[in-house]
């Protein structure tokens, strides 16, 4: 009638929103339109085909789902979608959409789902703007003076490894920051104490939340690097999983470190000059093994003189090797003291990159991460351990040498706490087909039966990029068949290997199935055997079904 999107809500007296949602369907092809007419088609499906006005593709996708039991509306608009970028995806967020389209990107969006802000249809150009963006971002920081910045979307987990992080000074508090910081951590106390007396209003726990993420911000206090120490160390810029900056400053490269000045080493009888660049602790092994072989099986006296002479080598260390048995001893009688020193060991090599200073002949490897998914960085229980392993860097001094008394300074349970982190980064449970070590893997699993384990609770769960996209769809199958029964496996069995590893994804969301690899000794595999159609457990997995496929569950029984 010629109304206007605004004149029809005040008329029908509904939504402005519905008005559009309707007016939209007008975008699908009319051949699904008289499917839909003659209903051959549900409401919601036909809203699914409104994310694109491309008729010939709308048909195509309909083709395709005509014979198959998912005609839900997120997956038309996903095979709509195919190839674009969504979004609420990191990189999306980090660019932004405006900056997307003010480049000349085109965005599908869809009327019915517009919390989730669309698709971008141009993937090269999100690469570009997001590289761009990165690397004005890598100018400014590279501005500060350091050596060396790198930019990456994203780093693999273990990149810094080999690296030296400095540690900086934080930054103190200004007096108008600490008055700030005082003043929301009293309204924090307040309003904390009076959600006790009862329930918390929306108004109130969102205050909270803001409250509690300034405070974070102030916590995070940028850090002060000796300029020296700037000119030889460098920054690691990439994009955080909400799609923030993520900067990383004060990374050394084992080239770039400080060489040992020119002079001469003392080592046993010998005297040789170290030159700029050489490494001390070779030259040292290396003259060590030279007196050893010159060293004769029995020993002449040395001629007495009226100067008193070095002790021999050789007598330095009989006498030594005594001193370390009784050392041996008495630690082995002192549990405390040993528990210290071990710790003092796992620091040195946790903290410190050329930490030698124990006497301990303790080795703590961490494994790297040669072969790995994506995102595995960005993982729950990646994010913990940096932001632990950064917590404890804090509390350490910036020498090797202050280390001891610094732990001797600690309570009991600040040491157990350090004692576990670090012995936590030397846990190696990845199969390596090169490196067979079954007897290793079998003392994971009872490491983690003794420590609770859970790794869907760390944050595990199959998706297409990370298990069911990379396996043939017998063992898609398998996966669907040992969570929700033959009954769900049988729904998608005849779906293509990409169609079918999507919806597998869908009905396997909070499962809490595992695929071999990650499942524990305690795990029962009899809980994962096939249910019987007809027993309860077929119908507790039937009730768990979508609706769209446990309508369909009947007539599969009956088959």
């Amino acid at each position: 009638a010629g109304l206007s999107e605004e004149e029809i809500p005040a008329r029908f007296f509904v939504n402005v929103t519905v008005v559009k949602q309707r007016l939209k369907l007008s975008s699908v092809s009319p051949s699904l339109l008289e499917v839909y007419a003659e209903d051959g088609m549900t409401l919601e499906p036909l809203m699914g085909f409104t994310v694109t006005g491309d008729h010939a593709r709308q048909e195509q996708v309909w083709d395709q789902l005509e014979s198959s039991y998912s005609r839900e509306p997120y997956v038309i608009r996903r095979m709509l979608t195919d190839g674009a970028v969504r979004a609420t995806g990191k990189r999306a967020r980090f660019v932004g959409v405006e900056a997307y389209e003010a480049a000349g990107g085109v965005v599908l969006r869809d009327l019915f789902e517009q919390a989730q802000g669309g698709w971008l249809q141009d993937p090269a150009l999100i690469d570009r703007l997001v590289a761009e963006k990165l690397q004005a971002e890598a100018d400014t920081i590279r501005a500060e003076g350091w050596r060396w910045v790198e930019v990456a979307s994203e780093f693999p987990y273990g990149h810094a490894a080999r690296m030296r992080r400095l540690a900086g000074e934080v930054v103190p508090l200004g007096e108008e920051e600490q008055k700030r910081s005082d003043a929301l951590q009293e309204e924090q106390d307040r309003l904390e104490g009076s959600c006790d007396t009862g329930e918390v209003s929306p108004d109130v726990d969102q205050r909270l939340d803001a409250i509690e993420a300034e405070l974070k911000a102030i916590e995070q206090r940028p850090r002060a690097y000796d300029p020296e120490e700037v000119a030889r160390a460098g920054a690691l810029i990439s994009i955080a999983a909400d799609g923030t900056l993520r900067v990383e400053r004060g990374y050394v490269r084992p080239e770039d470190e400080p060489k040992v000045e020119a002079n001469e080493v003392e080592v046993g009888s010998q005297s040789i000059n170290a030159s700029a660049g050489s490494d001390r602790a070779a030259i040292i092994d290396h003259a060590t093994a030279a007196d050893e072989a010159a060293t004769p099986v029995a020993e002449e006296e040395p001629i007495e003189d009226d100067g008193l002479k070095p002790l021999s080598d050789r007598l330095v260390t009989e006498l030594t090797s005594f001193k370390t048995l009784a050392l041996r001893n008495a630690l082995g009688n002192d549990p405390d003291t040993a528990f210290l020193a071990v710790l003092h060991a796992l620091c040195l090599r946790a903290f410190y990159r050329f930490g030698t200073d124990s006497c301990l002949e303790i080795e703590a490897r961490s494994a790297g991460f040669a072969t790995q998914a994506p995102g595995l960085a960005d993982s729950a229980p990646a994010r913990a351990i940096e932001e632990r392993h950064q917590r404890w860097a804090d509390q350490l001094p910036r020498e090797p040498e202050a280390l001891w008394d610094v732990l001797m300074a600690f309570d009991g349970d600040s040491r157990a706490m350090l004692f576990a982190h670090c012995a936590a980064l030397t846990v190696n449970a990845v199969h390596e087909p090169w490196q067979r070590r079954p007897k290793a893997l079998a003392h994971a699993d009872r490491l983690g039966k003794a420590i609770g384990l859970d790794l869907v609770e760390a944050g595990w769960t199959p998706t297409v990029d990370n298990y069911l996209g990379r396996v043939p769809k017998t063992r898609i199958l398998e996966a669907v068949r040992e969570a929700k029964g033959e009954p769900a496996a049988e729904l998608i069995d005849h779906l293509k290997k990409g169609d079918m590893a999507r919806e597998a994804e869908r009905l396997l969301e909070g499962s809490g199935w595992l695929p071999e690899p990650l499942r524990g000794l305690d795990r029962d595999r009899a809980a994962s055997a096939e249910p019987v159609p007809d027993s309860p457990a077929a119908a507790d997995d039937a009730a768990d079904l979508p609706a769209f496929l446990a309508e369909d569950l009947p007539a599969i029984a009956a088959e």
